[in-house]
């Protein structure tokens, strides 16, 4: 015991930390109604306050990164520019488009009473690979993807604390692999914009020991919908008042 009574550290190898977040806030659609092509989104007012207010909350706890990793898309590497400047830290980004969100296909092929399972069928409990995002990728094709990546990161012992800023399908996917030690995919998992995952990596295991933490808002008190939820309702308005509907 140490002389403030708690239990001596052990002496096995320390574990190594990943924070992964989601990228900050967007709007995927303009006031008219049109898509933004999800290629090219960046963050919005809000999400620009979220990545300053977690950039901000490494400062004051005294994390330091060793490597930062994201997709590539414009609303991750804005993200992860607005963390590091916040926290005072100067690194190159470490860009990896197979990290790259699940992928949509075509809202306007979408019957629309098929569009509530179609925004929202992937996010629901354990999750068929078969399951299509927006009538796009399959859940099973992105985690063909993703994981590849990730598995080559948790390989690589040349960094010790790594912030990866990614997206809220990919999340899932990474902390499902992380928390069921096997592929699957646990749709109910909400990642809020900007959100941070704590996840220690072992030799011979992980720990996952926070989700969806969420700098803005700690006790999400002001949420009670799911980020798809509300694109689902945006589109549905924005599209009911459309001259084409």
């Amino acid at each position: 015991m140490s002389a403030q009574g708690e239990p001596s550290p052990p002496r096995w190898p320390q574990r190594r930390r990943i924070y992964l977040m989601r990228h900050g806030s967007v709007d995927y659609f303009l006031p008219d109604g049109t898509p933004v092509p999800p290629d090219t989104v960046p963050l919005n007012d809000l999400g620009r306050e979220q990545a300053d207010a977690a950039g901000e909350l490494f400062a004051v706890a005294g994390v330091r990164f060793d490597r930062v990793v994201v997709s590539g898309l414009p609303r991750t590497v804005e993200t992860a520019e607005r963390v590091l400047a916040a926290a005072a830290q100067a690194l190159a980004l470490q860009v990896d488009p197979r990290l790259q969100e699940i992928r949509p296909g075509r809202l306007a092929d979408i019957p629309r009473d098929a569009m509530r399972q179609a925004f929202l069928g992937a996010f629901q409990g354990f999750a068929d690979e078969s399951a299509r995002f927006l009538g796009g990728e399959s859940v099973g094709e992105m985690l063909d993807r993703i994981l590849p990546p990730f598995q080559e990161l948790l390989a690589d012992d040349g960094w010790q604390q790594a912030l990866l800023v990614l997206h809220g399908g990919v999340n899932r996917g990474l902390l499902s692999y992380l928390l069921a030690g096997q592929r699957c995919f646990l749709g109910r998992m909400e990642q809020a914009p900007a959100c941070i995952n704590v996840v220690d990596i072992g030799a011979d295991d992980s720990v996952v020991r926070a989700v969806n933490l969420a700098p803005t808002q700690w006790l999400h008190e002001r949420e009670r919908y799911t980020t798809m939820e509300k694109l689902l309702a945006q589109y549905l308005r924005l599209e009911g008042s459309s001259p084409k509907s």
